[in-house]
């Protein structure tokens, strides 16, 4: 089975998962082995599913200020644990491919392996979601229809995606690409470099 297909298997387990009692304070209970690559997987995903629903909540119009500052940090906190997370997978890809003798041609790939598996977590959420417009019962028929278009949209977009990843792992293997990762360095989170949280008049 591929790298994509077990991941899309674990993601939307954890959006299934996570939709059973559908609120953000729902303690996670993740059924993988700590530490091995499903176990930050379903992490990944319940971290995204979370999130998703924090984003819905906060442009609620009505919404309180207080509780609006509330929800961004905590939408702040949440993109630094995605970000991590993603960081501490392609430290995965990185562990199991590090004997590979890399081709004299390797070259590199716009993003690391695991920033596309967070674009396909995100895409199992937005499967989800638009699926559950797509068959709402008290949705309009036009409502519907256009759900459904962009349904088909994000089906085939998982599928690119899926065969995408798996083709750059493949590469990594043979020794045709290389992985060269970047921390994502968020200045914004770092007290000695964001000029608000150290003082700067």
């Amino acid at each position: 089975m591929s790298f994509s297909t077990i991941s899309y298997q674990i993601f939307e387990k954890a959006t299934n998962d996570y939709h059973v009692k559908d609120h953000v304070d729902t303690p996670v209970n993740n059924p993988y082995e700590a530490k091995s690559i499903e176990y930050y997987l379903y992490l990944k995903n319940w971290i995204d599913a979370v999130q998703w629903h924090l984003e819905d909540i906060i442009r609620n119009p009505n919404i309180d200020p207080e509780e609006a500052l509330a929800l961004k940090r905590r939408i702040d906190k949440s993109n630094q644990d995605r970000t991590d997370l993603v960081e501490l997978i392609d430290s995965y890809f990185l562990d199991t491919y590090k004997e590979v003798e890399m081709l004299s041609d390797a070259t590199i790939n716009t993003e690391s392996p695991a920033w596309a598996v967070d674009r396909l977590s995100i895409l199992a959420l937005k499967i989800y979601h638009m699926y559950q417009e797509a068959t709402r019962p008290d949705a309009e028929p036009a409502h519907k229809a256009a759900c459904q278009q962009k349904l088909a949209v994000l089906l085939e977009q998982k599928k690119d995606l899926s065969a995408a990843l798996d083709q750059l792992l493949n590469d990594i293997k043979e020794g045709r690409k290389y992985m060269k990762v970047y921390k994502q360095m968020k200045m914004y989170n770092d007290p000695a470099l964001n000029p608000v949280l150290y003082g700067k008049k």
